[in-house]
Order: C-alpha cells, then structure tokens, then sequence
C-alpha cells in the first residue's frame, strides 16, 4: 500500500533525466501529497516525454453498495487481469516522480508514520498507470501507483511497497507502452536501496504541508 508521498526537491534533475519536451512547465512540490491531489507526472506521448499535471486515483461504482470508491494502488501480481487496469496497463503507462513516501507502522496497537527514500536520497520513479476521469466537472488524467511485495529492507514497515523504477528503467517504461511484461522483466535484474525514519504525527493530517513532514523525530 502506498497512500502518501512527498516531491519537494531536485525537479530541474527531473527534466533532465526524461529529456522533457516541455521543459518550463511548472513541477508541482509538496511534502504531503494525498490521494485525488493534484500532482506531476511523466508521460510519453509520440516519441517525446512530458511533465503534466494529474490526479491520483481511479473512481470506480462499486455494485454492492452502488457508491464510488476511489482506487490508489494496483497489484503488479493481477494488473493483467483485473477489468479497471488491465487496459490501462496495456497502453496507459506514466512515472510519478517523488522524493519519499510514508507508511504507517502498527506498534503496540500505535500507528506510527515513516519516512522511506532511497540510500542516496534522490529521485524515486514510481511505475504507474492511468486515464481519463471527470474530477471537478472536468475530464483530466487520474493515475494508480504499481505495487509489489515489499523488499527486504523495509518488509518490517510494510509487506506492500510502490513499483519504484531507476532512471534508465523509468525511461524503458515510458517507452514500452504496449509491453505488459516489462515489469516483471525489470523486477528480475534491479536492485533497490531503500532506508527509513520515523517522523512526527504532524503528517497524518493531509493538510499539513512542511518540511517538518520529512523530518526524522530522532535528530
């Protein structure tokens, strides 16, 4: 599970990494970014990459109880099947960029929030995929994060974990659009480094939007 993410620093690396088409454009930055926020992400349109804005989440009408719910994450194990990914996963491909995400711990029946990013600190590339939605009356891209089980560094926080992507597999991704097996083709042979901290409680509320979000409680 991934519900809450930052993206506050190194966007000029960003827009040289993907050779952005639209280079100037506005990055969106926040410590605390929470599911049907608006955001930036990267995508591939005619051989070119572009940063645009999006919104995280698909909406969907449960038939059960005949109420919309909203859809943050997708399985990589059942991506290929399930009705609301599969199309999209075919040949809807985009990258989230971030500095971090947060997950909370259960200790001692006390929800605990932490800090994971990469060893070295630098921009993390979630696999994602998306569509088109009417959010606020307008029809605009919405997007779900790629999960997998989580990786041995950080299985004690969490046994779930976003897809996150190196820069020349983010770029693969991006480029692949029609290849549903890429993924896996890239779980196989990558490698990646990932550390945590715990942080204040401060982030809980998505409404709280400070640096203070990022900082270790320990320091």
């Amino acid at each position: 599970m991934c519900g809450r993410f930052a993206s506050y620093k190194n966007h000029k690396k960003l827009k040289n990494i993907f050779d952005l088409k639209n280079k100037n454009d506005k990055i969106f930055s926040s410590y605390n970014i929470s599911p049907r926020q608006n955001l930036s992400a990267i995508f591939h349109y005619e051989f070119h990459n572009y940063v645009l804005p999006t919104y995280w989440g698909y909406s969907f009408l449960n038939k059960e109880t005949n109420k919309k719910q909203l859809v943050i994450n997708s399985r990589i194990e059942t991506i290929n099947t399930k009705l609301l990914f599969k199309e999209s996963y075919l040949k809807r491909k985009c990258i989230i960029p971030i500095n971090g995400y947060y997950e909370w711990k259960i200790d001692n029946n006390e929800k605990k929030p932490f800090y994971i990013q990469l060893g070295d600190s630098e921009l993390i590339f979630l696999a994602a995929i998306w569509r088109k939605e009417i959010v606020n009356e307008q029809k605009t891209r919405v997007f779900s994060i790629i999960t997998k089980e989580a990786d041995r560094s950080i299985a004690d926080i969490h046994n779930r974990m976003p897809f996150i992507l190196n820069a020349n597999n983010a770029t693969r991704y991006l480029e692949n659009q029609n290849d549903n097996s890429i993924l896996s083709e890239i779980n196989k042979i990558q490698e990646i480094d990932l550390n945590y901290h715990e942080v204040s409680k401060f982030v809980n509320s998505p409404n709280n939007n400070e640096f203070k979000c990022v900082q270790s409680i320990n320091l």
